[in-house]
């Protein structure tokens, strides 16, 4: 076997190996982690300019690069922000020079593999119809509706595909914190905040707490899932107006608790 085709099968055995010599891309320990993880649903909590988008764009890149006839869909809350996603697979598929069949704003064919990248608007009216999806790329997952989220789904029951939400929070709601908050075991989970990125300083960390004040700084940048800002109730207050100590408002016996009581005693008194 010549070199040329070792050197393409470890790159396409390892997507890690591939951003590195191919695209000259050194991976974070998350990142590393994120690229060789072969299982098919994946969620990671990160803060922002972590690098998530960089390594969404590697896996949707790798699977449309070395899997035949491949579907990738890039699906975030806009149009807008899908195809800034997609842009950074452009971005890497110009190193490589890849020739395409079809190559648009939010779209591309490769010639060599028939695999299509496509960018999604975050509506669940207008991306029906999509079968045989190989890979399901979910950006700002926490921004992305629940009606969307559920539309997708079933684009993987044939084919077995993959699923990626990746996002930073947005409060105690949505399928997002759904799914990392259950720990469910068939979603790999990974969590990287902004102090843990070598790329992002303790001084800039340290300014943007002062600036943006602490709610907004544990979102972006801690990863922390908060009450939304115009909550008239906390989370905590509503969980704490719920008990298990006082009787249920219905029961086997009577129906509603206290009403064949309240019957026996009216009844009692109006025979009096």
């Amino acid at each position: 076997m010549s070199n040329s085709l070792l050197q393409d099968l470890r790159w396409g055995l390892d997507p890690a190996v591939f951003a590195e010599e191919a695209l000259g891309f050194v991976a974070d320990p998350w990142q590393e982690e994120a690229l060789g993880y072969t299982g098919k649903r994946g969620i990671w909590l990160c803060a922002r300019q972590a690098g998530k988008s960089s390594v969404a764009a590697l896996i949707g890149l790798h699977t449309a690069l070395y899997k035949q006839n491949a579907l990738v869909l890039l699906a975030s809350p806009s149009l807008r922000q899908s195809s800034e996603l997609y842009r950074k697979v452009q971005e890497f598929m110009a190193t490589l020079d890849i020739p395409l069949v079809e190559d648009s704003k939010t779209a591309c064919e490769m010639r060599s593999t028939g695999s299509r990248i496509v960018c999604l608007p975050g509506t669940e009216a207008t991306i029906r119809g999509y079968s045989g999806v190989d890979l399901i790329i979910e950006d700002e997952a926490s921004r992305v509706s629940d009606a969307f989220h559920n539309a997708v789904r079933p684009m993987l029951a044939v084919s077995g595909g993959r699923h990626f939400q990746l996002s930073t929070p947005f409060g105690k709601r949505g399928h997002f914190y759904e799914t990392w908050m259950e720990k469910r075991p068939n979603w790999k989970q990974i969590k990287i905040i902004a102090s843990q990125c070598p790329r992002i300083t303790s001084e800039f960390l340290e300014n943007e707490k002062i600036e943006i004040g602490t709610w907004w700084f544990e979102q972006e940048y801690e990863c922390k899932f908060n009450d939304l800002v115009d909550s008239y109730f906390t989370g905590h207050i509503i969980e704490s107006a719920f008990t298990d100590e006082d009787n249920p408002l219905f029961d086997d016996l009577n129906g509603i608790a206290g009403f064949g009581q309240f019957m026996e005693n009216k009844g009692g008194a109006s025979g009096r």
